[in-house]
């Protein structure tokens, strides 16, 4: 087996059958790779093949990871802002360099396309990029005071330690866009990723400590959550944790940082819906309805799973909506497959089980599958089911696979309602050649994400990102500038002279 830690910059050696050996992802602890392989993973389109093994994380490992990132942290906050971005400059520069293999591993242990893979590896560049930029950047102002002889300015500070909880479906991505704002902010951390995806974290890991960033400044510790994200919530020294995952473990950590008055920042889940108007473009609308619902293999918060169309239009729709989802053929993601394999066997399990479900309550298949016999593969084809009451369940909770729901509305108010019903609110999207029902859209929908005539899935790293309702906490937002607040306090000082 090849180690990240011990070979980093080595070619994969592959077995006289041409096949790679599983990579060792390890913890890093205070500067140095540490575990005993002990959990495997296999690759979903080809569940034969163990793609990577990694340590099962303890209670023990979380307490010097959080030791060290204790030790660290006030000489790292000390550092210029500017020297922070650097370290995040040099890492960035690392995953590009090694962004091929990156790909690779991350097909192979989430599934996805090798393009959406890419795709990904450049979005983490890109935002350690984006971050080490605001090293740079003015982090407070100088204000007016009602006193004589007096300047008032503001600054941010740093917590301290941050824990991190991130999901199996953007493995790379998004440990970096939260990592990067805590780490130029001075902040220390602590990364539990997914443990279905430890490659993809800790190829995050190697590039931050290749760069050069100080021992204890980022950790990783691999595990389960209930051992690993459970011991980083109930820990004292942790003065915030950001997670992404299920809206039920989310609300569980909050009780427990709630309790302990630290900061906690969730994103959950969501249940996302697209509006079709009459006067929208049949073809088009379908094609911004599949990117958003069957791209990723529908493994995304953001992605559609609702669509609420209007008489005038639902015919031409329906037909053309299947039509794009026959086009995505699941597969192999280094095979060209333009959908990817579902992530594990319970996912896979989950979808079948939602959409059977679902017909044996009378929907209607219009295209599809309700059978979870895996082909080769983890494979789940993409799936439109119409003819539901709004409260069904297909309806109304999260699946997490190629699965959309096609009902009618009679009008755009009634549309609107049925987008808003739901408990999610985290996208919302609307197709429309109109531009006042776009702006109404825009400014009645409830949801953190509107998107009009574009897919519900895709997000700009430089603009801020967040739901509302059991989408999220509501309070700080992910990405762009505004990022930073989460990981910082705000301190007022005046000058008198």
């Amino acid at each position: 087996m090849t180690s990240l830690a011990t070979e980093p910059n080595a070619p994969w050696a592959k077995n006289s059958d041409g096949v790679r050996p599983p990579a060792v992802a390890l913890h890093l602890i205070d500067g140095a790779w540490e575990g005993e392989p002990a959990v495997e993973r296999r690759n979903p389109a080809r569940p034969a093949e163990l793609a990577a093994v990694s340590p099962a994380g303890t209670a023990e490992d979380v307490d010097a990871a959080l030791a060290a990132a204790v030790r660290a942290q006030p000489e790292w906050a000390a550092l210029p802002a500017p020297s922070r971005g650097a370290v995040l400059i040099r890492a960035a520069g690392l995953l590009e360099e090694r962004a091929e293999q990156i790909a690779e591993d991350l097909v192979r242990e989430e599934g996805k396309t090798l393009a959406e893979a890419s795709g990904e590896v450049k979005r983490a560049t890109d935002v350690l990029r984006f971050f080490s930029s605001l090293g740079w950047a003015p982090s407070g102002e100088v204000l007016p005071s009602s006193l004589p002889g007096t300047t008032v300015t503001t600054r941010r500070e740093p917590l301290g330690v941050f824990a991190l909880i991130t999901p199996w479906n953007f493995p790379l991505a998004i440990p970096a866009w939260k990592a990067a704002p805590a780490l130029v902010s001075g902040n220390a951390v602590v990364l539990k990723p997914a443990e279905l995806t430890p490659l993809s974290a800790t190829h995050l890991a190697r590039a931050l400590h290749d760069a050069g960033l100080p021992a204890g400044v980022f950790n990783l510790v691999h595990g389960k959550g209930r051992v690993v994200g459970e011991a980083l919530a109930r820990d004292e020294r942790v003065a915030g944790l950001s997670f992404t995952g299920s809206t039920a473990v989310g609300l569980h950590l909050k009780d427990i940082l709630d309790a302990r008055r630290a900061r906690v920042q969730l994103e959950m889940g969501g249940k996302n819906a697209v509006l079709v108007l009459d006067d929208a473009a049949p073809q088009a609308a379908a094609a911004v309805v599949a990117a958003g619902a069957f791209g990723l293999t529908g493994q995304a918060c953001t992605a559609t799973s609702r669509v609420y169309v209007t008489p005038g239009i639902r015919e031409a729709f329906v037909d053309a909506l299947v039509q794009q989802a026959a086009a995505y053929v699941p597969g192999d993601g280094l095979d060209g497959a333009r959908m990817g394999a579902v992530v594990s066997e319970a996912q896979l399990t989950q979808d079948a089980a939602a959409v059977r479900g679902a017909v044996d309550r009378g929907a209607r298949l219009l295209i599809g599958s309700d059978d979870a016999a895996p082909s080769g593969g983890l494979f789940f084809p993409p799936t439109v089911l119409t003819e539901l009451p709004d409260d069904d369940p297909a309806v109304t909770d999260e699946i997490f696979g190629p699965v959309v729901v096609v009902l009618e509305v009679p009008d755009y108010e009634a549309g609107l309602a049925a987008v808003n019903s739901s408990q999610y609110g985290l996208t919302a999207g609307i197709c429309t050649d109109s531009l006042a029902l776009a702006s109404d859209f825009a400014a009645r929908a409830q949801a953190g994400v509107v998107k009009i005539n574009r897919p519900t899935s895709g997000l700009d790293l430089n603009v801020p990102f967040g739901g509302i309702k059991d989408s999220s906490t509501n309070t700080f937002r992910e990405q762009g500038r505004t990022a930073v607040e989460f990981y910082t306090w705000g301190k007022t000082v005046y000058l008198g002279v």
